[in-house]
């Protein structure tokens, strides 16, 4: 009973410091669209991968402590098996490129559909069909407020809020301006925005390739620490003083350092998204 109060002391330093990481990160203002709202709670709610990693690192926590001794393990482990994959999988930025290289497809594909001469409303219905899956969803409901009778500049805006991308903020731009002057240019504007986009996407598929890099290096630096831990923890004598209570708290403190480490590459490699320019949330950031 003495050993197991400051094992339990040492993990919740563990899972004290991952919980001061994350919650240092600066809140979002909230935007009263049920969308964006609903894609909150979504994100912050654990997922059943998750969820099932966590009871499978439970069992295997009190596994390992009742073969080496080391309670620590009890919280360690299920803190690792949980959060080490999401630490050192690749970020979300092969999503937002794939939903660039849709916003250029479907903009260039307007483009040609403006070329034939029919209104810009018209024009954004005779899209739905041939846009791509990852904004189907957003030009979907744009085409429904449409018919719906929404104006179309209100439309456009909801649309640009629901991509929530600075590049999308652009697009919207420019076919607000079109929907307002109403003039024959659009067409060729969207042509040249679509390159624009085109372009984007090729820098950042070189910068994620870079990114990739360490995240690799951190990776196998991660598998090869995990494998000398667990072939050590088995080996006896060269260990043993990390089985004492001082041993416990030491090797929780070095752990939940290792951890920092791995959370600022994480944020480092992330990058900032672009700030957007027009919606609802820049309105409510503008009046504060």
């Amino acid at each position: 009973m003495m050993t197991l109060v400051p094992a339990l002391a040492a993990g919740l330093i563990v899972a004290g410091v991952i919980g001061i990481i994350v919650g240092s990160r600066p809140a979002e203002v909230s935007v009263a669209a049920p969308t964006r709202r609903r894609q909150r709670v979504a994100r912050l709610s654990m997922s059943t991968r998750t969820r099932n990693l966590l009871l499978i690192g439970i069992a295997a926590g009190i596994v390992v402590a009742l073969a080496t001794g080391w309670l620590l393990a009890i919280v360690v482990v299920p803190l690792a098996v949980a959060g080490l994959p999401v630490l050192l999988s690749g970020s979300d930025a092969a999503l937002q490129i794939a939903r660039l290289e849709a916003m250029e497809e479907w903009t260039r594909a307007l483009s040609g559909v403006l070329t034939s001469g029919v209104g810009l409303e018209q024009a954004l219905i005779a899209t739905l069909r041939s846009t791509p899956e990852a904004i189907k969803p957003e030009v979907s409901r744009l085409v429904s407020r449409l018919r719906a009778r929404w104006t179309t500049e209100d439309a456009l805006r909801a649309f640009a809020d629901e991509l929530d991308d600075a590049t999308g903020d652009l697009i919207a731009a420019s076919l607000i301006l079109g929907a307002r002057r109403r003039g024959p240019g659009l067409a060729t504007v969207l042509e040249s925005l679509a390159e624009s986009v085109a372009s984007d996407v090729r820098a950042r598929r070189q910068i994620e390739a870079d990114r990739a890099k360490p995240r690799a290096t951190a990776r196998w630096v991660t598998i090869i620490t995990i494998g000398v831990l667990v072939v050590l923890a088995f080996t006896g004598d060269y260990v043993a003083p990390y089985k004492t209570p001082v041993g416990q708290a030491i090797l929780a403190v070095f752990l939940a350092a290792y951890v920092g480490v791995l959370v600022w590459m994480r944020r480092m490699s992330a990058g900032a998204p672009l700030p957007r320019f027009i919606g609802q949330r820049v309105r409510v950031e503008a009046a504060r």
